[in-house]
């Protein structure tokens, strides 16, 4: 990606033309990761709504998401009539793991909590990044303290390709905005509390005032609460 396309990106175009431009101006292999959370459906209705064939969707299914995540999934499906590309952990690897740690063995500690991320999301999106030159996310800079340094085009050296964050400075109702003007389907778990939503042990709703990383991995040091998809 050359200076020209970065700089154009960070000026802050509207999602949909923000997208459009990079489709036109990227040969080589484009990629959005959703999780089906708010973010990701806003970004996912701009890249099927406007037919951008170069820009692949795809999706980590851990075997551990909520019914209500599913369902959005399913939702997304049938309301754009287009394919979402899967990517599930290494059944070996997994069988392995949970045989000789448990079912639910991240609630015992941190580092076998950030095993069953790897097993489960790190190692299947090495996968899904193979040869891409752009990877399009839905991370905000409200999200996480730690991603407060994050900029809206950078290089990720942990997976050597462009990391674009086109709703880095998006604030939370302006994305609530967005979805609802345009009809987008969204996971009803918002509407209980959930903002960020992950695998159903590791997520739970959050209160008024509680930092928007509360509800995930909850028994945790907040400043640790990370998964290692994104470094």
């Amino acid at each position: 990606m050359n200076e020209t396309i970065i700089n154009t990106l960070k000026q802050g175009k509207n999602i949909a033309e923000s997208l459009k431009f990079l489709s036109e101006n990227i040969t080589g292999k484009i990629v959005f990761s959703t999780s089906f959370g708010i973010e990701d459906q806003l970004i996912t209705d701009a890249i099927f709504s406007q037919q951008l064939p170069n820009i692949t969707v795809f999706t980590l299914d851990t075997g551990r998401l909520f019914q209500e995540t599913y369902a959005t999934w399913d939702k997304t499906i049938l309301q754009y009539g287009k394919k979402i590309k899967t990517y599930y952990p290494d059944a070996a690897n997994l069988e392995t793991f949970v045989t000789e740690k448990g079912i639910n063995p991240f609630y015992e500690s941190i580092e076998l909590r950030k095993q069953c991320c790897h097993i489960r999301k790190v190692e299947p999106l090495k996968r899904a990044l193979k040869d891409a030159e752009v990877w399009i996310t839905g991370l905000r800079a409200e999200h996480s303290p730690n991603r407060n340094s994050l900029e809206i085009v950078q290089w990720d050296e942990q997976y050597q390709l462009y990391k674009f964050n086109p709703l880095l400075h998006w604030t939370t109702e302006e994305v609530k905005e967005y979805v609802t003007q345009n009809a987008i389907p969204y996971n009803v778990l918002h509407d209980k509390g959930f903002v960020s939503i992950g695998c159903a042990p590791c997520t739970r709703a959050i209160k008024e005032g509680d930092d928007f990383r509360a509800g995930r991995w909850w028994w945790e040091d907040t400043s640790k609460k990370e998964c290692g998809l994104h470094s």
